[in-house]
């Protein structure tokens, strides 16, 4: 099917009333939900009264991106097992939040990052820094949602010409504010909740009727993606394929995974979700759910991938509007028409929508708790003014996406969610484990690790191939990379972990009273729920 067929087979008018019904019905739980959001904890986490079941649910809700159900689904049916070391190491990152992060977060913190990395150093300049480096990871998860959002939107509406495009992107970043500011966590919780389980279903019924056309069997299925015209034969089932051309590709690959695997640790709206449950026995079963979850999904990607490779085929996709994104909706579309195509086209939009009032909230939480209440009133706010503070940060975050995003749609999606990634495993995940773990950590480490990891993962990205020097890069015509791998995590998280220590070391700082009381809590919980309750 060539680009022209594919968009004369969409139905604008199906897909847009799917897209509607979606968007009213979670406005209406939103509203519901908000009824019962009166104070900070109400508004930042849900008042505490989630479920591990439900918040797991919610967690690979805010987790499951667009660029997890469309980029990689398109990257399997292209490159074959390459395209599935995405999901791998996507995956094997809940593992590091599971042992490491989830239960000590949540028995440590309020509301934040920040609140954790504060507990035993200099409150200001720590929550400063904190709140830089989650805007700083927002913005640039933010960025790639909206820019993926308004492409995947203009193809599955049939929709053509710059100024629809941004028409749509700004729909998108609307609806997100009114989620944020009408709901709070608990409201963007239950759309996260509604938008993994439409997504999990979905992707579920595609799996099962892929299976069902080649006789439940996979070996049938990968031989006709291996068969099928140009597409890459064999070397779909091999490793190698993308990463391994020559030692700079797969340098970048070993660069990549660590940026995914230890990303996820210190993705400050993956964090934030730990504290909407009572306990941190709650906030651990969230992540076995989630790791459950998000496990059986990405086991359905290698089969939607693989099935997109036999059934439509690795050219049409890659020539087709959209390209590798456009796997999934030409699946959709091959296995059960238009209609197919319409609730796909839907819970793609979906997914965008939950993942960016995460996204929103998250950034809004941390101005308003860690800035404006801890930094500049010093902890002396008047009743209700750090929410409402909360709310008018998230007009104007939601104001620079859409901006952002009609500037960035041009560029790659994937390169803007790998930034995001190497910048929260590079600033946030050392300065983390160092609180958690190293009892001599202080002020000066912390700050260090935070805004060196900061500077040295945007300056690498800057001079990397990523931006410039081929024909992919964000500015094709310019040539500046002088640092040769796309990710810089092999090189910035290293770094940031060695700031870390180094900073320490040259201090003479340590609190030991505060650093008992703080292990005692995070491995007991003991306190924890005294300070959550003021």
């Amino acid at each position: 099917m060539h680009s022209a067929q594919v968009l004369d087979s969409i139905n604008p008018v199906l897909n847009f009333s799917v897209f509607a019904a979606f968007v009213l019905i979670t406005l209406v739980i939103v509203f519901r939900a908000s009824r019962n959001s009166k104070t900070a904890a109400d508004y930042y986490a849900a008042g505490r009264s989630f479920s591990g079941a439900q918040n797991g649910l919610a967690i690979s809700g805010d987790y499951l991106s667009a660029a997890s159900f469309l980029g990689i689904c398109g990257a399997i049916a292209i490159n074959g097992y390459d395209g599935f070391l995405y999901s791998i190491g996507f995956l094997v990152a809940w593992l590091v939040a599971l042992l490491l992060v989830a239960e000590l977060m949540r028995n440590t913190a309020k509301y934040t990052m920040g609140d954790v990395l504060a507990f035993r150093m200099r409150q200001r300049p720590i929550r400063a820094a904190a709140a830089v480096s989650t805007l700083a990871v927002s913005f640039f998860y933010l960025l790639a949602q909206m820019a993926g959002g308004g492409a995947l939107v203009n193809l599955l509406l049939g929709i053509d010409g710059e100024a629809a495009q941004n028409a749509i992107i700004a729909t998108v970043g609307v609806v997100m504010i009114l989620y944020v500011l009408i709901g709070g966590m608990r409201g963007t919780t239950w759309v996260q909740i509604i938008k993994a389980a439409l997504l999990i279903s979905g992707a579920a019924a595609m799996t099962v009727w892929v299976l069902g056309l080649h006789g439940f069997n996979l070996s049938t299925l990968l031989a006709e993606a291996v068969a099928m015209e140009g597409g890459k034969g064999e070397a779909l089932l091999e490793p190698g394929a993308k990463y391994g051309i020559n030692e700079i590709t797969k340098l970048d690959f070993l660069s990549l995974g660590l940026a995914l695997v230890l990303g996820t640790a210190g993705l400050p709206h993956v964090l934030m979700r730990f504290y909407t449950v009572p306990t941190a026995k709650e906030a651990r079963r969230s992540v076995v759910w989630a790791i459950a979850l998000i496990g059986l999904f990405y086991l359905f990607t290698l089969v939607l991938g693989y099935g997109a490779g036999a059934l439509v085929g690795a050219e049409e996709i890659a020539a087709a509007p959209g390209g590798a994104n456009s796997a999934a909706p030409l699946l959709a579309l091959a296995l059960g028409g238009p209609v197919l195509l319409g609730f796909i086209a839907a819970v793609a939009f979906a997914t965008i929508l939950a993942v960016v009032a995460g996204l929103t909230i998250t950034a809004s939480a941390s101005f308003a708790h860690d800035v404006y209440a801890s930094v500049l009133k010093k902890g002396n706010t008047a009743p209700g003014s750090e929410v409402r503070v909360a709310r008018i940060t998230s007009l104007v975050i939601g104001a620079v996406a859409i901006v952002g995003g009609i500037l960035a749609k041009e560029q790659n999606v994937a390169f803007l969610v790998a930034l995001a990634f190497a910048v929260a495993a590079s600033a946030n995940l050392p300065t983390i484990l160092y609180t958690l773990f190293w009892k001599r950590f202080n002020t000066q480490g912390a700050l260090w690790s935070i805004y060196g990891g900061l500077v040295i993962t945007i300056t690498l990205i800057v001079f990397s191939p990523a931006v410039s020097g081929t024909e992919t890069s964000m500015i094709p015509n310019a040539d500046f990379s002088f640092f040769p791998l796309s990710n810089p995590g092999l090189v910035s998280i290293p770094l940031a972990f060695f700031l870390g220590w180094l900073g320490t070391v040259l201090s003479s700082e340590h609190n030991a009273k505060k650093q008992a009381e703080m292990e005692v809590r995070s491995l007991t919980g003991a306190g924890a729920e005294k300070a959550v309750s003021h």
